[in-house]
């Protein structure tokens, strides 16, 4: 019984080492998800900083051209001062909207990989159930063919059949 014990025992040696290989990968996998989350989260506070940043620059080359066109004797509110700070101010608003447009597709596709390593984690779960499961067969067949004397129907080496030439 020695020799069964043996391959019982590197089956099981064997299954445990996929399972640990397949908890390591599965790890590693939601550790990648969780850092695509974060990193859509970094991308989308930015975004809030990124537009308060351009509204402060905004403001001041609002105020910059404010001065000019007053030095220059335009009338502030009319006629082409006005034209221009309403061009300037829907030109800023665009600006805005890209800004947030980009991050918002920045961070959508972060969180796109974070869904993709999640399902690379269920996957090495599963490949590795898997894994196990054909070690477990393959053990098992083993043993019946040791125990069978390798021939997997069980009957005798020499059947004393004759075949025909």
């Amino acid at each position: 019984m020695g020799w069964q014990a043996a391959v019982v025992g590197l089956g099981v040696a064997q299954i445990s080492a996929q399972g640990k290989a397949g908890k390591y990968n599965e790890a590693i996998n939601n550790r990648k998800a969780e850092v695509f989350d974060s990193q859509a989260t970094q991308i989308e506070e930015k975004s809030e900083f990124d537009i308060a940043q351009f509204r402060k620059n905004f403001k001041k080359i609002e105020g910059e051209t404010t001065v000019a066109l007053a030095k220059s004797g335009v009338v502030i509110g009319s006629g082409s001062a006005y034209n221009i700070s309403l061009s300037n101010a829907y030109e800023a608003k665009l600006q805005e909207n890209l800004i947030k447009y980009n991050s918002d597709v920045a961070a959508a596709n972060k969180r796109e990989n974070a869904s993709f390593a999640r399902v690379s984690a269920k996957m090495s779960k599963v490949n590795t159930r898997l894994a196990q499961i054909n070690t477990l067969a393959q053990t098992t067949s083993n043993l019946y063919l040791m125990n069978s004397g390798g021939n997997p129907l069980g009957t005798k080496k020499d059947s004393g059949l004759v075949v025909a030439p």
